[in-house]
């Protein structure tokens, strides 16, 4: 008998996967039948998805609300499309692209115009990629221009840091002894004890 399985992506914690759950299951693909992930879509090596290949058998059908939630590496969607259509024998329906749908157009034009809108699609998903990276990239670099201090905020100092570096710097203690006194990894200790100063 026949599958039908859904997979969904988000790319991080904060984003929701609510819509494309709802739009799986109004195509009636069961909950147990859907997997998905929390990664970025640069590549295929994450658990959900792995579970969900090793699960497909010939004639099930796979939806996914569109292309860029499979991936956003134009080479690796590429050759994982291929992998589920031609080695597994599954059927793919990108439920907001039409052409993709490999249950359509079967003789040798749907499926040189489902190739060459795959193609697209793959390549505008990477663009995408790229360019929420260069965007970010910017962003940092604005913001270091501006004096703007990123990352997480550094915890308070110990009451005896002071001390402890003090005997650190002057041989008494190991830099690890000196960190487990302050309660610090060492890395940190040392990170601080050198810019303590500025």
């Amino acid at each position: 008998m026949k599958g039908v399985y859904g997979y969904i992506r988000v790319s991080s914690a904060d984003q929701n996967e609510a819509r494309q759950r709802l739009a799986l299951r109004e195509k009636g693909v069961a909950p147990g039948c859907i997997y998905a992930d929390r990664r970025s879509g640069k590549d295929f090596e994450r658990e959900g998805y792995q579970k969900l290949v090793r699960r497909l058998r010939p004639g099930d059908l796979l939806y996914i609300a569109s292309i860029d939630r499979l991936g956003r590496n134009y080479q690796e969607v590429q050759e994982q499309w291929r992998l589920l259509t031609k080695e597994k024998g599954v059927d793919i329906c990108v439920m907001d692209m039409p052409l993709l749908d490999t249950r359509q157009g079967r003789d040798l034009m749907g499926t040189f115009i489902a190739d060459l809108v795959l193609q697209i699609l793959s390549f505008v998903a990477q663009s995408e990629r790229e360019n929420i990276k260069k965007r970010q990239a910017e962003g940092i670099a604005a913001a270091r221009a501006r004096g703007q201090r990123l990352g997480r905020p550094p915890k308070p100092l110990s009451e005896n840091f002071e001390v402890v570096r003090g005997q650190w710097q002057a041989g008494q203690l190991t830099a690890t002894a000196a960190a487990k006194c302050c309660g610090m990894p060492l890395t940190s200790f040392l990170n601080r004890a050198a810019g303590a100063g500025e």
